[in-house]
This record gives structure tokens, sequence and C-alpha cells, in this order.
């Protein structure tokens, strides 16, 4: 027996920078796939590997086994899912339905309860490794929700990334998230004034890279972004103004659970400040160019 037939339908919603990487991976291992996009143009090459266009979530859902999203902001969650052209009122009962988008925790929660009233479930599961690692299928995958939802959705996780904990219920994958991109906010800081003073001491800095990546210094952002900083390249990974989104959410939740992180507020203004200098879509190793005025 073919072994695609066998395996769930997948339908796949916001084909981005990280979406179109994850949704081809699908698609190579022969997942049946459904896509839906605002822009349909970035499903061609998926549609060219034989995966099915549909016009609309509601229709989208109603195909799937199994439906992933990854879209832009909580208010974008929210109209995904929510209403009657949603993915909660048109999935077929038993369809599982896991939120990689970075998002509001408390959303997750809101939506994993009203979707018991559909005999559905509701997984949220952020992701972080950026575009290299959605590329290569080694995203690390942070869940939250049920037990049975997660062994559901794991073995399509699975093609997508090499390190996928359920972290407790609904909201846990966000909150989860929301500690990595806090890590980040302060890491972004130190990476480019490590940078900065390299270069402004005269040092090249690709050779101290070799050095200090090394170290104790080395780390994900260094290793992976010092070299595009080094090279003047400020391509998005991963969108200043999606980090700002997220540094957003994780400010309002430090208020909500009693934290004072002065990091996160130095960083998220820094990158406020890099948005309103038009910066906005550049990658967030762009955060450099504050530094070098």
């Amino acid at each position: 027996m073919n072994e695609s037939v066998t395996r769930p339908s997948v339908g796949f919603i916001g084909l981005g920078i990280m979406g179109g990487a994850m949704a081809a991976r699908l698609a190579a291992v022969g997942f049946p796939l459904h896509v839906y996009n605002r822009t349909r143009s970035k499903a061609e090459p998926l549609l060219a590997a034989g995966a099915e266009w549909h016009a609309s979530p509601a229709t989208l859902a109603a195909a799937s086994d199994i439906v992933l999203t990854i879209v832009g902001t909580p208010a974008d969650v929210r109209a995904l899912y929510l209403g009657e052209g949603g993915l909660i009122a048109n999935a077929r009962s038993g369809t599982t339905l896991a939120d990689m988008t970075t998002s509001s925790p408390s959303l997750a929660r809101e939506l994993a309860a009203l979707a018991i009233y559909r005999d559905l479930q509701v997984l949220d599961a952020p992701v972080s490794g950026g575009d290299i690692a959605a590329r290569e299928g080694r995203l690390s995958i942070m869940a939250g929700g049920s037990t049975e939802a997660f062994e559901r959705v794991e073995p399509v996780l699975r093609c997508l990334g090499t390190n996928i904990v359920l972290q407790g219920g609904p909201g846990a994958g966000q909150h989860t998230k929301l500690c990595n991109q806090i890590v980040i906010a302060s890491t972004m800081l130190g990476v480019c004034e490590g940078l900065t003073y390299a270069r402004n001491s005269g040092l090249d800095v690709r050779t101290v890279l070799s050095s200090i990546g090394g170290g104790a210094a080395g780390g994900f952002l260094l290793n992976n972004l010092g070299p595009r900083i080094a090279n003047d390249d400020f391509a998005p990974g991963f969108l200043v103004e999606h980090f700002i989104k997220d540094m957003r959410i994780a400010r309002e939740e430090a208020l909500d659970v009693g934290c004072e992180l002065p990091g996160l507020e130095l960083a998220f203004r820094l990158y406020r400040l890099l948005a309103d200098e038009g910066h906005s879509r550049d990658g967030t190793q762009a955060l450099f160019k504050l530094y070098q005025r």
C-alpha cells in the first residue's frame, strides 16, 4: 500500500518565511497537503508539488484531518479560528488544529475551550529556530494542550522539528515561546554590542566570530546571525515587526505574572526605534544598524 494513503490529510495555513518552508517539508515526505494563504502566489511551489489549493480556511478545514496554522498576530489567529468562516466552525468532528503562531497564551486557552463543543482539539505549538531550521526540519516546537491532541499531531511535527516537547495544558506552549523570545531579546543586544565593539576597535568581525563563537559567548544567535551582521546582510530570517509583536505579548504577560524584565524593556524600545526608522521588514539582526549610527 502506498504510504501516503495511510497518512492523515494535513491543512496548512500561512505560507510566509517560516510557513512556506514548513509546508514544503510536509509535501516532500508525502503528506496529502491542503493549503491556503491570503496571497496565492506564495502557494504556487507547493501546488506544483501536488498540494491542493483552497480558496478559504473553511473549505481547507473541511478537507483536513489535521490543520496547522502559522500567521502574523493574535488578531489574525482569532479571525482565522473563530466566526462562521473560521476553522472551529468548519472543521470535521475529530480534527486536531495546531496553531504554530507566536500568540497569546490566553487566546490559546480560549480556542482550546471553544473547540471542545465541536468535538475538536486545539494545540498551541509555536516554533523557534528561524528560517534555516524551518527549511532543514530542525525546529524546536513547544506545545500546549492535551496529551491526546499532542500524540495525534506529533508524527506531523516530527517532520518539522527535532526538539518537540509538550509543556503542559493549553497555553503552555505559548508561555514557553515567550520565555524563548525574552531570552532572545537581551541576547540580541549582547550580540550587536559585542560586534559593534569589535568593528570600532579595528578588528575583523569575521575573525572575532571564529574565536568567540566557540567559547562561552557562543550560541545560536551569535553563530547564525553574527556572520550575517559581519556581511551587512540584514535580509529577514525573522522579521523585526514580528519580533516586536512577540515582545509586546511578552511584556503584557510579564505584567500579569508580576515580572519586571528590564532587558526585555530595553530591547523592545530599541526595536521599535529601528522599525520607526524604516527597518520593520528587515531581519532581527538589523538592530546592529542602530549601533553603527
